[in-house]
């Protein structure tokens, strides 16, 4: 199964507290990326400085440290380096952070060591750049500002550890300011992206980073405005759709980042024309079903789900702009009914909200494909379904929506849902107290009578007269219309 583990560049030892502050790491990032899929939350990482491991761990200097340390960098001529390493450490700490941008000439001095000619200065000195673009304190993002035409540079650099840093520096100030923002995108942060993740394609660490500073650019309040339509006719949306082949020796993270980046295009707008051209929507089905497969064989404890996500939310999005009669080329022979099944139910239990998801996918699928109605009538998926009926969460109104497109499309498919027992579920679902559950379950029913008016008999004889009769005294105005109607005009004419 693959594994979420981060890539991360090997050094000496590995000292028991390195690897817990690892492990701590790697469970605060899988938290934020767990709260970005609940919340889209813009979010901010700290890379692990992993040559600490040959540190004795000590407390985070403070305000005065960081006056003491520039004062040394700023007139010292020799070993700058060993003044940047702690003086990095030092910026960890919020108040330091602030006291250390008031400083006269300071982010001047940084910028100077990190366009110098060595190599170890400019490694700290962007150490000391990353540590300040984490900073809770907005005004750290505007400071950086000098220093982010160099960055942006070095993303075409050879150094791995380097440019990770250059990317996940960019990505913590990309979102604070509109004059970052505006900042950056002048600059050329989008075609340098490009160019990054073009040269470091096989390094999985670096593209992570990138997708990762993608995402956060794509989170801005006028993306859909500025950001995306440059993104998108650029060479990164090809870029995103390649890395979604998750390696099995590395993981899934940066399939993760790649996923949202996808997720915030499709979120933009209603033509997804050029994603579509790409084989955006092929691409990600065929992942999400075999994604799908691993969560149905129970695998969902390498954060797989995380990766489930984003992609159920790039496939809705995109069935939703894609014409019916080019469904099946844009598909290319992926068949997306069976494994969504299995994933509503395999999610259930343990992520409702990614169930809900799922069904909702099902529903633009059924809503644009007759085929796709078909298929769960054919594989006889139709009982699965009927079964998370009396789930709720907004499961089962989704299922209820996933029939109505099936009972829509022919009389031959209302014909066959209510001999796999349809029916007795909706008196079921009709008597629920979720007033959507109760409209939905109406309208079916409805489009059933409608298109074979001898279902209305079957409905009848399996207590159906008395459910309706007692919705006709509910206190929704709009359901006792709808129950009185059906009533007067298409069951008790066929009595």
């Amino acid at each position: 199964m693959w594994r979420l583990n981060k890539v991360r560049h090997k050094a000496g030892g590995h000292a028991n507290s390195l690897e817990e502050l690892r492990t701590k790491r790697r469970e605060k990032e899988r938290a934020l990326r767990q709260a970005r899929r609940d919340r889209q939350l813009v979010s901010k990482r700290l890379l692990l400085n992993e040559d600490e491991e040959q540190d004795t761990m000590e407390v985070t200097p403070g305000e005065q440290d960081v006056v003491t340390l520039f004062q040394k960098l700023q007139h010292g001529s020799t070993e700058k380096e060993a003044f940047l390493r702690p003086l990095s450490k030092a910026l960890r700490n919020p108040s330091a952070q602030l006291t250390f941008i008031k400083l006269e000439n300071s982010m001047h001095l940084l910028v100077g060591l990190l366009t110098g000619s060595d190599a170890r200065c400019r490694l700290q000195a962007v150490r000391c750049l990353h540590e300040l673009s984490h900073s809770p304190h907005t005004s750290a993002a505007s400071a950086c500002l000098p220093a982010t035409p160099y960055l942006l540079t070095y993303l075409s650099g050879q150094s791995t550890k380097f440019t990770e840093l250059c990317l996940y520096t960019l990505g913590n100030i990309c979102p604070e300011s509109e004059k970052v923002k505006e900042r950056l995108l002048a600059q050329g942060i989008i075609p340098a992206l490009a160019g990054c993740i073009q040269n470091h394609r096989h390094n999985l660490a670096v593209v992570e980073a990138a997708g990762f500073a993608l995402f956060q650019l794509l989170q801005s309040k006028d993306a859909a405005q500025k950001v995306i339509p440059a993104v998108l006719a650029s060479s990164l949306p090809s870029q995103l759709l390649s890395v979604l082949t998750p390696d099995p020796d590395f993981g899934l993270a940066p399939a993760i980042e790649c996923a949202w980046c996808l997720h915030s295009l499709t979120s933009s707008s209603e033509d997804h024309g050029e994603l579509l051209a790409q084989g955006a929507l092929k691409q990600c089905c065929s992942l999400l079903v075999s994604l799908g497969g691993a969560v149905a064989d129970g695998n969902t404890d390498q954060g797989v789900e995380l990766l489930v996500c984003p992609l159920l939310r790039c496939v809705g999005n995109l069935l939703s702009s894609c014409p019916s009669e080019a469904l099946h080329s844009e598909l290319g022979g992926v068949d997306l009914v069976a494994p969504l099944c299995e994933l509503v139910v395999a999610l259930l239990h343990t992520l409702p909200a990614l169930a809900k998801e799922t069904a909702w996918v099902l529903n633009n699928l059924t809503a644009h494909s007759t085929e796709s109605c078909s298929a769960l009538l054919t594989l006889n998926l139709v009982p699965r379904l009927l079964e998370l009926l009396p789930f709720s969460q907004g499961i089962n109104t989704m299922v209820l929506r996933v029939l109505a497109n099936v009972a829509h499309k022919k009389k031959e498919f209302c014909i066959r849902l209510a001999e796999l027992g349809l029916l007795s579920a909706l008196t079921a679902t009709l008597k629920m107290a979720d007033q959507n559950v109760v409209t939905l379950s109406l309208e079916v029913l409805f489009m059933m009578i409608v298109s074979c008016p001898q279902i209305a008999e079957q409905f009848v004889s399996q207590g159906g007269l008395s459910v309706l009769e007692a919705i006709q005294y509910n206190s929704d105005g709009e359901v006792r219309r709808r129950a009185t109607y059906l009533l007067e005009q298409h069951i008790l004419t066929e009595k």
